[in-house]
């Protein structure tokens, strides 16, 4: 085999330190499972693959084989690997054929039967198929295989024809790709979580388009499950690494609404503004909808709400408008966060109506991690005010401290468990709605996740009012993975009702 150098940046891969984010449950507290599930996803996406350990190892041992020291601003060398190598020095033209390897020592590799190029232009020409990795610091692992690829790796600019594989996290194809040296380009691409060779679901959309900064921009986006269009978007943002809004329906049954379909519809309105319409059909008490004109740009949020919402219980309320603010931001150099968040607007539930008011201060502390064990810790203060009309007291404030620590385990991947105490100074006897609040403060919770199957996971969560030492609930889960989707079954014991709902995953 022959191998030569070719004059061609240098950087270091750097694994994401993205972590999973805990969303507490307003039941049980088995939301602790979901931020485990979520967490061991994450460390599996950001686990190298067999490949890009090996192109790190190939750049490791051809930088000790430079003829001489790189100096900052110099091109970075190309290796050039073949079983035939013909290169002319004058021209700079070579043409490589049978088992092509080809490494741009930033973090390139492309491998093809049959490669042309020149080495002074820092070109490389593959009219057949190529096969495309990119492992480079502050961008998506990219792995493509793709057909008439042309590349300049000094510019870092090319093209490549209809292709397949993976971003980050993401399965992409794509009619036409383009690369920029800051972002690539993907033409009449579809993306997915799901790595079937038939997706059970995915997105498709005009044009793709992927940053450096870890973010996936759509244009004329649809949403299919099985073949068939289930929604669509003029544009849509995704951040890779990050859990996010599940984009496709929810179909499910509980005991308390019967058969039920949950969607969200957005339309783009401007730079960082959307309108989210929410729609909700049941069988038993027919249809329900929101609309939200949102606005987010870097550490804060703005949402107008209008419309009915419902919270893990099954109690609505409905908002005849309300205005949602929230800043949050980590403290630099600091395990700390904190929030802020106030909502105002017009409630009302059943007979009662009221302006609402709500306002906090949060502050939480990054997971800590104890040997086998982790912490979380939050605290935050908070003040509700209700004018209450039709309600016996008038007009109600109520403030005060709040307060969450939870300790959990993963003993093995099969089983983990925790227990949490919590206090919430509002609850639905001192406050006007009973929306997302319990009847009492101070509350004790407990769980157990057991996977007996590689397909199945069964959780037992409860919730202990502490006061009177009662347990107030008791959920009994389990979760089925349906190839890219997953059914979840809940029994809520001390309540006599069942809910079941099927979705896509991973979000």
């Amino acid at each position: 085999m022959k191998k030569f150098l070719g004059v061609v940046c240098t950087a270091l891969f750097i694994t994401s330190n993205a972590e999973a984010v805990y969303e507490a449950s307003s039941d049980t507290g088995t939301g602790f499972f979901n931020y485990i599930e979520n967490r061991r996803r994450e460390m599996r996406e950001q686990q190298l693959t067999e490949e890009q350990e090996k192109l790190l190892s190939d750049i490791a041992e051809a930088k000790e084989q430079l003829p001489q020291e790189q100096k900052e601003g110099d091109p970075i060398p190309a290796v050039f690997e073949g079983d035939d190598l013909v290169y002319y020095s004058n021209s700079g033209e070579f043409i490589a054929t049978g088992k092509v390897d080809i490494i741009q020592l930033e973090g390139y590799r492309f491998q093809t039967d049959e490669a042309s190029g020149n080495i002074k232009e820092q070109v490389v020409r593959v009219e057949d198929k190529a096969h495309f990795l990119q492992l480079i610091s502050g961008a998506p692992r990219v792995t493509l295989d793709g057909y008439k690829t042309v590349y300049n790796y000094g510019k870092k600019t090319g093209t490549m024809g209809a292709a397949n594989g993976k971003v980050g996290e993401y399965y992409l194809t794509g009619k036409r790709f383009e690369f920029y040296p800051d972002h690539i380009v993907v033409y009449n691409g579809t993306q997915t979580k799901c790595g079937a060779k038939s997706p059970d679901y995915h997105v498709s959309a005009e044009r793709l388009e992927i940053w450096p900064e870890q973010v996936m921009k759509m244009y004329n986006v649809k949403f299919l499950v099985k073949g068939n269009v289930v929604g669509s978007r003029d544009y849509l943002e995704k951040k890779f690494e990050e859990s996010g809004e599940n984009y496709f329906p929810r179909v499910g049954y509980n005991s308390d609404h019967g058969v039920y379909l949950r969607d969200d519809f957005k339309i783009h309105l401007r730079e960082h503004t959307d309108l989210v319409i929410g729609a909700y059909v049941e069988t038993k008490k027919g249809v329900r909808s929101n609309a939200e004109v949102r606005y987010g740009n870097r550490d804060f949020e703005g949402r107008l709400k209008y419309g009915f919402y419902d919270d893990n219980d099954a109690k609505w309320i409905q908002k005849e408008p309300s205005l949602k603010l929230y800043y949050g931001r980590h403290i630099k150099n600091l395990p700390l966060g904190y929030g802020l968040e106030a909502e105002m607007g017009h409630w009302r539930q059943n007979a009662i109506s009221s302006t609402h008011g709500e306002y906090s201060l949060n502050l939480h502390h990054d997971p800590i991690f104890m040997g086998k064990y982790l912490l979380l810790l939050n605290m935050g203060y908070k003040v509700t005010t209700d004018d209450a009309k039709n309600y016996k007291r008038g007009d109600t404030t109520v403030r005060g401290m709040n307060w969450n620590c939870l300790v959990g385990r993963e003993f093995d991947e099969k089983f983990a468990a925790y227990v949490g105490y919590s206090y919430e100074k509002n609850n639905s006897k001192n406050s006007v709605f009973d929306f997302d609040l319990d009847d009492y403060s101070k509350k004790l919770q407990a769980g157990i996740s057991y996977a007996l199957t590689p397909k199945d996971r069964f959780v037992v969560g409860y919730k202990m009012n502490v006061d009177n030492h009662r347990i107030d609930d008791i959920d009994y889960y389990w979760y089925h993975d349906l190839h890219c989707s997953q059914a979840v079954l809940r029994w809520r014991g001390k309540r006599k009702k069942l809910e079941v709902h099927w979705e896509f995953v991973p979000w």
